[in-house]
């Protein structure tokens, strides 16, 4: 019974991994995950401590997968991406670039099911992170306000220089009056009158006047 009480914690840590790896780092570092007490690593996976200030749900996430071609795969879509590698074709060693809210447990898993944990804590990732989003809103709120209100400005300043530009220029010319042409009626009464003048004046001077062919016929 003493013999089975020695040996259980080393069969426990042969079944979970060496649950007391722990790192810290600062964001910026360069940090390396070893895998330790697995005999055929397959993936690795990590579970988050601060979830919510990555706007992540509880639980492991897969990061990295063994591949058979010896080039592991990483998501592209992980925060890890860009960031994450591995030393050697067996994924036994991972390099990590830190970053904010890299802090968590990192899962190394064998084919076995074996587990292998490193804890990592980066400095500056706290539970309470709703304390950094106000800062940023303030700055933020900080920058944008002041450029909405130059914006403003110099929107109402650009309608003030038009509206003064089109008070001093001189009014546009009127357009040109539409000519008409003289109407029918008018034309017509003008051209009959001079052929009956011509006509009045020659019946006269055939009837009544006096003239030389006249008088030879009385």
């Amino acid at each position: 019974m003493a013999l089975v009480l020695q040996l259980l914690p080393l069969l426990l840590a042969r079944a979970h991994g060496d649950a007391g790896a722990s790192l810290v780092g600062h964001p910026g570092d360069r940090v390396n995950l070893s895998c330790a007490g697995v005999s055929y690593p397959i993936r690795w996976a990590w579970a988050p401590s601060f979830p919510a200030c990555r706007g992540l749900s509880k639980g492991r996430r897969p990061i990295l997968w063994a591949s058979a071609s010896g080039i592991p795969t990483v998501p592209s879509f992980l925060p890890f991406a860009g960031r994450l590698r591995s030393l050697d074709p067996a994924v036994r060693q991972l390099e990590l670039l830190l970053s904010a809210g890299d802090s968590g447990i990192f899962i190394c898993k064998g084919h076995q099911e074996e587990e292998s944990r490193t804890l990592l804590h980066v400095v500056g990732d706290t539970a309470d992170c709703r304390t950094s989003e106000p800062s940023h809103g303030s700055v933020f709120l900080q920058v944008v306000i002041p450029l909405l209100g130059a914006g403003l400005a110099l929107g109402v300043g650009a309608l003030g220089v038009v509206w003064w530009m089109r008070r001093r220029a001189p009014p546009p010319p009127l357009p040109p009056l539409p000519t008409f042409a003289l109407s029918p009626p008018y034309s017509s009464i003008c051209e009959s009158r001079v052929p009956d003048a011509h006509g009045g004046r020659g019946a006269t001077r055939d009837s009544g006047g006096p003239g030389p062919g006249g008088a030879g016929k009385v």
